[in-house]
């Protein structure tokens, strides 16, 4: 750790001492829904909403929670403009987010531990860090040279399932000669069809979750930069690469890479974080497949590998920061009946309790939930043939077809989403049919499950969540 880190980190824990603050990190997998998830936690907290099992909330302890000014070094989260659109009765959910952007909220509440709740109420700083997931897995790069992370890349982009989808990016670099001069267009081309295989991974159907590097897929401002056109190159062993050939220069943009965009975010967001949450769209990849699935784990456990772990004391604070509790979020809960709230959940914790035996894991207290942090569906039941099914409720999406019927954006529809298995060991090595439709977002006037009219959007386990990254350092 250089003297500049140790002494931001010295300075940082005295802050703390007269202004005390968590810092949240907030990442997501791809299409976990990471902006609705910052969103719905801030108007929740601000709004007053319906937590019942965040316990500081519960208890009326929290006096108020209202935002306030971020450091001005930092990019700001977009909270009004998204809060407005979904007070705007939403046809669309909001955009992704593709950076680093920081919000602050000041919470004060009513101690109840120790001499502390015989001082009177006592306010803390939440600072929400929002960042890509694919910036994250970019992390383990940082201990891999050129060689090393060219091997690696090309092993797995020739086991299945991807193989088929890295055939075209292949079959070119079955052509290249690394010991050739550089040729510019010709790295150029490769890079592009490199892009486009990790592309093709994170669709849909296949739902692959490790891909490095992140930026190319997530380049944010950076996405003119030239040091995003790389590729990994199959290489002799035991050799070192000449200078000015295509091997050389690969290797100076993949250490410019590192250098200039993964190892700042490393030092200047990553390092300074108290708590991490990472949401994962574990139905994508239940849904996808025993391959995706494997895939999520190996995805989990570089990123288990990647923190800090462990409490924190004075002089991990400043020559070590940890992070302290990472929460694991399996999302869109409300794509299924509330019978499968806990079966989803058990799935992510069967996954996360291998990636953790791979990533060696000490130290960090880690949680896992299921929930839907925004709730676009109701329960429903339907008798059909004297069978009854557990069903949802919702508006499907402008264009949403649904057995032959396409939707507008206005219509309710009744769906039976599936079920997903008592055994979660069964969803790690088993295809399971969960049927997907895209609901319309709803409005912050809609119903929550307790059937009361709320003016906060509903949710599903939100406060489970609350309560696991918040509640003991409200006490």
């Amino acid at each position: 750790m250089q003297l500049a880190e140790i002494t931001g980190n010295a300075v940082a824990y005295v802050e703390d001492l007269f202004r005390p603050t968590i810092r949240i990190g907030v990442t997501g997998l791809s299409r976990s829904g990471k902006t609705v998830f910052i969103t719905a936690l801030i108007h929740n907290l601000t709004e007053g909403g319906w937590l019942p099992f965040f316990e500081p909330v519960a208890s009326a302890r929290v006096e108020s929670a209202f935002l306030t000014p971020p450091p001005p070094e930092v990019d700001l989260f977009d909270f009004g403009r998204y809060m407005r659109a979904f007070r705007a009765a939403p046809s669309e959910w909001p955009e992704r987010t593709d950076t680093v952007s920081e919000l602050r909220i000041a919470l004060t509440y009513q101690p109840v531990a120790g001499i502390r709740s015989f001082l009177g109420p006592r306010t803390v700083y939440l600072d929400i860090v929002d960042y890509p997931g694919e910036w994250l897995l970019d992390l383990p790069l940082l201990e891999l040279n050129f060689a090393a992370w060219s091997r690696q890349a090309i092993a797995l982009a020739d086991s299945e399932p991807r193989r088929q989808l890295a055939q075209t990016w292949l079959e070119f670099l079955s052509s290249v000669d690394p010991e050739a001069p550089h040729d510019n267009d010709l790295a150029m081309t490769g890079a592009q069809l490199f892009r486009d295989y990790l592309i093709a991974c994170r669709s849909e159907a296949h739902a692959l979750s490790t891909l490095p590097p992140g930026r190319f897929l997530e380049p944010g401002a950076d996405a003119q930069k030239p040091m995003l056109n790389f590729m990994p190159l199959r290489l002799p062993d035991g050799a070192s690469a000449p200078e000015g050939t295509l091997w050389s220069e690969m290797a100076k943009w993949y250490e410019a890479y590192k250098s200039e965009l993964v190892a700042p975010f490393f030092r200047d967001h990553f390092t300074h974080l108290d708590h991490q949450v990472v949401l994962v769209d574990t139905l994508r990849a239940i849904n996808a497949g025993p391959a995706a699935v494997e895939d999520l784990e190996r995805s989990l456990s570089n990123i288990l590998a990647c923190f800090r772990q462990g409490s924190n004391n004075v002089l991990s604070r400043v020559f070590a920061p940890r992070i302290e509790k990472i929460l694991f979020a399996a999302t869109k809960a409300d794509h299924l009946h509330s019978e499968g709230y806990d079966r989803l959940k058990a799935i992510m914790e069967a996954i996360v309790a291998k990636a953790m035996a791979r990533a060696e894991h000490t130290g960090a207290d880690v949680g896992v939930e299921a929930i839907a942090a925004v709730r676009a569906t109701r329960q429903a039941n339907v008798s059909d043939g004297g069978r009854s099914y557990d069903c949802i409720a919702g508006v499907p999406m402008p264009g949403e077809t649904i057995d032959g019927r396409t939707y507008d954006g206005a219509t309710e529809a009744v769906v039976y989403p599936g079920e997903l298995p008592a055994d979660p060991q069964v969803a790690l090595t088993e295809r399971q049919d969960i049927r997907f439709v895209r609901f319309r977002p709803p409005t912050t006037e809609e119903n929550n499950a307790d059937g009361e009219t709320s003016t906060t959007l509903p949710h599903i386990r939100l406060d489970h969540a609350l309560q696991f990254l918040l509640a003991d350092r409200l006490r």
